[in-house]
């Protein structure tokens, strides 16, 4: 349903996604586990998380309730319509009055340091999915939040490292003019310029509201610059990827670097639009025997959708952390969030649809990433079969070194 711009509606609307009543007793609760699902499910991201992000969600608690038939897991959502302070709002709202013991997916980086505040503060925990923002493990990292998937640090260092190799050793930037946007385009220049490449040019876009690029498009091809970098996501990358194409960009020699672009997206452009894309992914549906399974237990749930690294993220997330909430017990899980993500770090990661991996103590969950080229019509061999591996990258080479984040958490 639509939702109006007002915190009183989606506060409504988030009490409403609650499948029990909300202000029943702890205790006649003690074996009910709510999960806050805080994400876009009408925006310009709700493409590449939104229902997909709740789907993954509710597939991970299903398959947690067969194993534990004595836990019920209640999965809440609402639409924060990527404003920080209806997010907070919600996530308050959440935890004070309607039982959520964290909060997950919160795909808006703004949004996502907010609600990290707010854990902090309330001794809560977040289990951030989709977020990009380097500092959530970085001066923003806390002990009551861990982010999985990716960040704008292994984009930008996969993706740019990459291009300029290729010979695309001049960029300008096309960003989404908040906090996500500016650190892909800082950490995409950083590692640019620590291979030889130069920054020629940056222009801001408002967000969300922007739907015409053509004049920021203008600005990067007057720059003269061999890549043209998209630090945005979602509908807006779409809608500059569609534009590039009008304007004849990539015809006259320029490359388009979409630095966060996932399946989705691609699948909305359509290859003969998409083709020749390099793009960073943490994870791709046929990847391999794993990969190629969840992706068909989530598809029927999505009308034949693919998942993507974010939704297959959700599902790892969450299994990971009903698995650290039953094993430390579920009063001492809901006691502190604190308590609940130092049993996450402590435990290896291991599912479905990642495999397995590891939590550092700046709460970066560590993973493969990968560098894909969108195929040809002429090479794919049916809907979904999208992507050509070109290269992976080991998690240790693909995030941020540890002792150069700034955590707080991390001695020295």
């Amino acid at each position: 349903m639509a939702l109006s711009l007002t915190r009183r509606a989606a506060l409504a609307a988030s009490t409403a996604a609650v499948t029990m009543p909300a202000r029943r007793s702890r205790a006649a609760d003690r074996q009910t586990i709510r999960i806050g699902v805080l994400t876009d499910l009408n925006g310009p991201n709700s493409n590449g998380t939104g229902a997909g992000s709740v789907a993954a969600t509710t597939l991970a608690a299903e398959d947690f309730m067969r194993a534990h038939p004595d836990i019920t897991v209640e999965v809440l959502s609402a639409d924060y319509q990527s404003k920080p302070d209806i997010a907070q709002s919600i996530a308050r709202d959440w935890f004070d009055r309607q039982g959520v013991d964290f909060i997950s997916n919160v795909n808006n980086s703004s949004a996502a340091l907010a609600v990290a505040t707010l854990v902090k503060e309330k001794d809560k925990a977040a289990v951030f999915t989709t977020p990009a923002s380097s500092d959530l493990t970085g001066k923003a990292c806390s002990p009551n939040h861990v982010q999985w998937t990716y960040d704008t640090y292994s984009l930008g260092s996969c993706t740019g490292k990459a291009l300029v190799a290729e010979g695309g050793d001049t960029w300008f930037f096309i960003a989404a003019d908040y906090t996500f946007g500016k650190l892909l385009a800082t950490d995409t220049a950083r590692a640019v310029t620590s291979v030889g490449g130069q920054v020629v040019g940056q222009v801001s876009h408002p967000f969300p509201e922007t739907t015409d690029f053509s004049t920021y498009l203008l600005q990067a091809q007057a720059s003269g610059a061999k890549v043209i970098g998209l630090a945005n996501s979602g509908e807006n990358t779409v809608n500059c990827v569609k534009q590039a194409a009008e304007f004849g960009i990539a015809k006259r020699g320029q490359k388009l670097a979409a630095l966060l672009l996932t399946i989705p997206d691609v699948h909305g452009l359509g290859l003969a639009t998409a083709q020749g894309l390099l793009l960073t992914e943490a994870w791709y549906w046929d990847m391999n025997d794993l990969t190629r399974a969840f992706a068909k237990r989530y598809a029927p749930r999505m009308n034949g959708k693919m998942p993507n690294m974010l939704q297959a993220g959700d599902f790892s997330a969450i299994t990971h952390t009903l698995k650290a909430m039953q094993a430390m017990g579920l009063p001492q899980a809901r006691a502190s969030g604190r308590a609940l993500i130092a049993q996450m770090k402590a435990m290896p990661v291991e599912d479905e649809a990642y495999g397995r991996g590891t939590i550092r103590a700046d709460g970066r969950v560590m993973n493969s990433m990968y560098l894909f080229q969108v195929k040809t019509p002429e090479e794919s061999r049916g809907p979904w079969d999208y992507y050509r591996l070109v290269r992976t990258v080991a998690a240790e080479d693909a995030f941020r070194p540890l002792n150069e984040g700034h955590c707080p958490l991390v001695a020295g």
